[in-house]
């Protein structure tokens, strides 16, 4: 996949000073696996790189510091878009996300979960083939496998329509049935859905991980494949390309990458 990045910069030819854009408040849901704060600082690392103009901060909705509401504060009254470090629609995004901003001095703005979107289907094909996916299989094989698409869960049907559009795209970026299934509060399982395929005759499932970082529930869905399961999305060059172009959607900058991502918006 070949990846359009932009350093744009603040003074033009002409020589007028473009005002700071709005800062990029990137918000991760937290976690007590220490591996997941790891993960999330080396993909804000990849965005600083990528746009070294832009004013880059980190704000979690629990567990981890800083806490969104905090982040916010310390921003006073600047502009900021929040992208939320999540994959679908859900409470977090409709409900936490927009309550905390509200009651911050900060103009804020809020962008789209980063799925469902064609980058993230490459970065779950990608993370599959680092696991042992074939790229290229006969009609046998394709008619024995499968790929379990393992995700967090929500009470929103919302969150489980956002889901089941992404495994559609990955089903046909692979060509074989892919079934989303739940660590928590949906279902059905990452076993049931084990389970069901094999009945159909796919015994060859594959257990992708629709998770933004190594944990949990990632941890367990991943232990549950009969045959190979993929890592998180975590740092691959994709995701920080995603939060790039959530920021743009909604910061609509003039002259910058906004649109480097059109033909691929989700």
């Amino acid at each position: 996949m070949n990846r359009i990045s932009s350093h744009p910069g603040l003074v033009p030819l002409d020589g007028r000073r473009h005002p700071e854009p709005p800062a990029l408040v990137v918000v991760a849901h937290g976690s007590r696996d220490p591996r997941t704060l790891n993960t999330v600082h080396r993909l804000l690392d990849q965005v600083r790189e990528q746009r070294p103009d832009l004013p880059v901060r980190l704000g979690h909705i629990e567990l981890n510091e800083p806490l969104l509401p905090d982040t916010l504060a310390s921003l006073g009254t600047a502009e900021a878009v929040l992208v939320p470090l999540l994959l679908s629609r859900g409470y977090h995004v409709k409900r936490d996300i927009p309550e905390m901003a509200a009651a911050s001095p900060a103009r804020t703005r809020v962008a789209a979960p980063l799925g469902p979107h064609p980058l993230l289907v490459e970065t779950l094909y990608a993370r599959l083939v680092e696991a042992g996916w074939r790229t290229e299989t006969d009609e046998e094989t394709r008619r024995t496998s499968a790929v379990v698409l393992a995700a967090a869960g929500s009470r929103d049907p919302e969150s489980a329509l956002d889901t089941r559009r992404t495994a559609k795209l990955l089903a046909a970026r692979l060509g074989v049935p892919v079934v989303p299934a739940y660590a928590s509060a949906a279902t059905p399982t990452v076993d049931t859905a084990i389970r069901a395929l094999a009945a159909r005759g796919r015994d060859r499932v594959a257990v992708a991980s629709y998770f933004t970082a190594p944990g949990l529930f990632a941890t367990q869905c991943a232990q549950k494949a009969p045959w190979i399961a993929s890592a998180p999305l975590g740092t691959h060059p994709a995701m920080a390309d995603l939060i790039l172009h959530r920021y743009d959607q909604v910061a609509d900058r003039s002259g910058a990458a906004g649109h480097q991502l059109a033909a691929l918006a989700g």
